[in-house]
């Protein structure tokens, strides 16, 4: 019969060693960018013109799909007929 072999050591070798480890590389830090009113204002304005498109867009997306129900009622009950 077969018997397992074990390690003539109680006691295991460690499973990693330490080494020295290189040091972090200095992050640079990002160059100062001066913010402008102008540039300010041009953003609140787009801000304010893409969030008008949005709700132009779902405003159009409901009344499309309330069209759609209002249009299928109307076609089922003339198929009924």
């Amino acid at each position: 019969m077969f018997l397992p072999k074990y390690p003539d050591s109680p006691t295991p070798p460690p499973a990693h060693t330490h080494t020295a480890t290189e040091a972090a590389p200095v992050r640079r830090s990002l160059p100062s960018v001066s913010v402008d009113h102008k540039t300010v204002v041009a953003l609140v304005v787009g801000g304010v013109v893409l969030t008008a498109l949005l709700a132009a867009v779902a405003v159009t997306a409901i009344s499309v799909a309330v069209a759609a129900v209002v249009l299928r009622s109307m076609l089922r009950d003339h198929h009924r007929r």
